[in-house]
């Protein structure tokens, strides 16, 4: 899981944008952005760093239920 969602809203930033600086369709960041598909390493490092932000701040562990 991601948070892309939640840094582009806090740093009020579009998905247009980012795809754009990415040279990635809106639909392959929209697909990152709703979890349907995660980036690469590489690519989870580039929005980073578009985003001024750690890439750990872009990853979300999921929880153990047990």
């Amino acid at each position: 899981m991601n948070r892309i969602k939640e840094v582009l809203g806090e740093k009020e930033i579009t998905q247009t944008w980012l795809a754009k600086e990415l040279g990635k369709s809106y639909n392959m960041v929209n697909s990152y952005v709703q979890n349907r598909r995660q980036p690469s390493i590489e690519v989870l490092f580039q929005i980073a760093e578009l985003l001024d932000v750690e890439a750990k701040e872009l990853i979300q562990l999921k929880k153990n239920l047990v």
